[in-house]
């Protein structure tokens, strides 16, 4: 499967014998943050041994189908402490489909992670994907429909940043770092792209992405 692109324990490991802590009960719990780079978002434990680096495009169906297939058992292993996820969000569809929706989706994101809500704003706006695109992709309405579903996330103050794309330069500068990850290809590696502990994910193992036991295999062999 090809990815959308411009181009078409209960103990810990540390032998001092303490118990592990506890799993979070949910998604809202889960500790967030600007990573120093000033564009990388991180989801998870940040002690947690596996590392995900995952590149998305919020208008990517490709991306949406990552999210519903495979992309559960990395929600899995993030809540048990066991991954993080350091989210790099692109918005190079909107050049290739038109519109302004997946920057309008990464601003939103941006100022749901001011409240602690990015991972759970998250998850609703790729369950939503789909029907968003039908009607011609991501809007301010739409995006704040969707923070309804996230209790606790609708204030004047994330209202006022969507509106106003109060993160417009993030979403810049977020791009650009997708598009530095391409290496040769200035254009940027494709979305979803995914890094484990720094290997990437490609050639056979990248339909493993969109399997969950496929891909909870693979980032469980990550650890060992």
């Amino acid at each position: 499967m090809a990815g959308c692109a411009p181009r078409g324990q209960s103990m810990d490991e540390s032998g001092g014998g303490a118990p592990a802590p506890s799993a979070y009960a949910g998604v809202e719990e889960l500790p967030e943050q600007l990573a120093a780079d000033g564009t990388t978002v991180v989801v998870g434990d940040p002690a947690a041994a596996t590392t995900v680096r995952l590149y998305e495009d919020p208008r990517c169906p490709v991306v949406e189908e990552f999210e519903a297939t495979g992309a559960p058992a990395l929600r899995e292993m993030t809540l048990r402490r066991e991954a993080k996820t350091e989210y790099t969000l692109a918005s190079f569809r909107d050049d290739r489909v038109g519109g302004d929706g997946s920057k309008r989706a990464v601003n939103a994101l941006r100022a749901a992670l001011d409240v602690g809500k990015f991972a759970e704003y998250h998850a609703v706006i790729f369950e939503n994907m789909i029907v968003n695109e039908l009607v011609g992709g991501y809007t301010t309405a739409s995006l704040l429909k969707l923070a309804d579903q996230v209790e606790g996330l609708r204030s004047e103050t994330f209202d006022s940043a969507v509106t106003t794309m109060k993160y417009k330069d993030f979403v810049t500068a977020s791009q650009k770092t997708y598009e530095a990850a391409g290496g040769d290809d200035p254009r940027g590696p494709g979305t979803p792209a995914v890094a484990i502990n720094g290997t990437e994910v490609d050639g056979d193992r990248y339909d493993w992405l969109f399997e969950k036991e496929s891909f909870a295999a693979l980032l469980t062999s990550a650890r060992n």
